[in-house]
């Protein structure tokens, strides 16, 4: 989608289609010499969130998308109305159209804010995934938005598009590489894309194939690698955007590309959504990409850990014991417990580059489906000041999150006889005992795990990737850059 900032200079617009207010609207059409027309057409509309009405009009003005409530709202009520006017707007056979939203009064949120809630809404709905479809379904024509705002916003409306504009490809990039099928997005196809992104300026990749990985004592990723003929993959994607010297952000992503279960097999109903399990690594690859191309002045180190969870005669069994490569030891009780495996060398890993904060993101635990469903990602932390910036990116971006427990007395539950800890623990609290083994190797650092199994997809008529938490951490990124 092409966004393009403009002046809110009714009397000089010509569009085939604005969405705007009801006042707005009957501005336009006394303008126009089509107030009558106008009037007749909203004898029952009213003027509320969620109504909406497309009146045709004759004139440099085609028609006119009239949003209730557009005046004044709250933040989510205008979130809302984004979504609607973006729905509205994607189903309609245009090339282009203008949205005069921008000015409607949201308590606490300016101009940048309301550009960017919009933007979020026309990239979520004008998103397809048709790549597989022997007949396609019809794509989206619209393909450029104007967003209208007074002449002092037009600077902070610029900027906003700008971000808005990286974010939509980020989400694109983390939503593609989720619908993938798993048969396509392998550890290599991972890394592949990863590739495509080091293109770009002040960009450089590292990956580590299983050799690298064994040499340095990545036991528990190899535990989980080991059992797939697809070779396991660990990509290093450095952006550095900000001064030299300047400590780098960590985004760490669990990159299992399909996951059956190991000889821990997972029931057959379902399984197919385990292709999704890589979802952690599709969302730190898209935030990255969105931080590439906004050009965010700050240094990034993102890690993908990237295998195939497999049964085979080579596969891990409940009761082995691996080492991982910070020397802990861990007894494997279940295959299906991998993510953490992979995960806890990638940390291990990431720790050379010095980070001043690090960040994974991973379908960890059904646990975490069970006790916040899918409208909220599962957060946890041991650091108040990193976890309280991630839950405000969430509140910008409406891609909430909501912190978990991260106790000490949740950590005996990972104790075991035979290793310094199992790789799972009891029934109770399985999203926190997950939690709690990947805090055991991050100790020194400022560190949030954000536990995406309920919010990285959809099911049922809408079944597809999300994107999330992509939104939310590019929010948090761009604060962090003073942006």
């Amino acid at each position: 989608m092409n966004y393009a900032a403009a002046n809110s200079d009714l009397a000089a617009l010509r569009t085939p289609c604005l969405g705007t207010s009801l006042s707005v609207a009957k501005r336009v059409a006394r303008a126009t010499g089509n107030a009558a027309t106008l009037n007749r057409a909203i004898t029952d509309f009213k003027d509320k969130a969620g109504e909406i009405l497309c009146v045709n009009l004759d004139g440099p003005v085609a028609r006119v998308l009239i949003l209730g409530g557009a005046d004044e709202c709250s933040p989510t009520q205008y979130r809302k109305m984004a979504t609607l006017v973006a729905q509205k707007l994607t189903g309609m056979n245009l090339s282009q159209a203008a949205l005069h939203l921008v000015g409607t009064k949201v308590k606490g949120h300016g101009v940048a804010w309301k550009a960017q809630a919009l933007m979020q809404a026309l990239s979520h709905a004008s998103y397809r995934f048709n790549t597989y479809k022997s007949k396609p379904k019809q794509p989206v024509s619209l393909k450029r938005v104007r967003l209208l705002a007074n002449q002092g916003d037009q600077k902070a409306l610029r900027a906003a598009i700008k971000l808005g504009s990286a974010l939509d490809e980020g989400l694109t990039l983390a939503k593609d590489l989720g619908n993938e099928p798993p048969n396509v997005c392998t550890p290599t196809y991972l890394l592949g894309q990863a590739r495509k992104m080091a293109r770009a300026k002040d960009v450089s990749l590292t990956a580590l194939d299983e050799k690298k990985m064994l040499s340095l004592g990545m036991g528990a990723f190899m535990s989980v690698s080991q059992g797939s003929d697809q070779p396991g993959k660990m990509i290093i994607l450095r952006y550095n955007g900000g001064k030299k010297n300047d400590a780098p952000i960590a985004l760490v992503g669990k990159g299992i590309t399909f996951d059956t279960g190991g000889i821990s097999l997972k029931p057959p109903p379902a399984m197919d959504e385990m292709k999704f399990d890589m979802c952690g690594a599709a969302a730190v690859l898209g935030v990255t990409k969105a931080a590439i191309g906004a050009r965010l002045p700050i240094n990034l180190v993102t890690v993908v850990a990237a295998a195939e969870n497999m049964p085979s005669g080579r596969a891990s069994r409940p009761g082995d014991i691996v080492t991982s490569a910070s020397g802990q030891t861990i007894e494997i009780l279940n295959t299906d417990a991998e993510g953490r495996l992979v995960l806890c060398d990638a940390l291990t890993h990431v720790q050379s580059y010095k980070p001043k904060a690090i960040i994974d993101v991973a379908t960890l635990t059904g646990a975490c489906i069970m006790a916040l469903g899918s409208h909220a990602s599962g957060l946890f932390a041991n650091d108040d000041e990193l976890a309280d910036a991630i839950t405000q990116a969430g509140e910008i971006s409406g891609d909430r999150s909501w912190r978990l427990p991260l106790w000490d007395e949740y950590q005996a539950g990972l104790n075991t006889n035979f290793a310094d800890m199992a790789n799972v623990g009891g029934r109770g609290a399985g999203s926190v005992t997950a939690a709690c083994f990947l805090s055991r190797f991050v100790k020194g650092y400022k560190w949030a795990h954000m536990d995406i199994a309920g919010s990285s997809f959809n099911q049922g008529a809408a079944k597809g990737s999300s994107g999330r938490p992509v939104a939310q951490l590019f929010a948090y990124l761009v604060a962090e850059s003073g942006l």
